[in-house]
């Protein structure tokens, strides 16, 4: 149910129909599904967290990378925002996909 969705988002100020609004666009893209009893509605994941966050991070991939994995490698590397242990790893991984 839809209150069960706001008090869930520990903000309660949040309105009705913003959180219709939203469950409504992920049922319309299949993420979501909902029963019907009478004039409430259960909604129900219709698939895994990890499969919604490879699909968005796809999504996300593709429109600023344009699923090339060096342009996202150079701008981590230009932001900085790697540490080097990460890159360590990051490499050793690398290694392992070139084996």
């Amino acid at each position: 149910m839809l209150s069960e969705i706001i008090e869930s988002t520990g903000n309660s100020g949040t309105p009705h129909s913003t959180i219709s609004s939203v469950v409504r666009a992920l049922e319309k893209k299949g993420f979501v599904h909902h029963k019907a009893y009478g004039h409430t509605y259960e909604y129900f994941p219709v698939i895994k967290k990890e499969d919604y966050a490879q699909k968005g991070f796809q999504n996300w991939f593709s429109d600023y990378f344009g699923n090339s994995p060096s342009s996202l490698a150079s701008f981590l590397v230009k932001g900085k925002t790697l540490k080097p242990k990460e890159i360590d790893e990051l490499m050793e991984q690398l290694k392992k996909l070139k084996k």
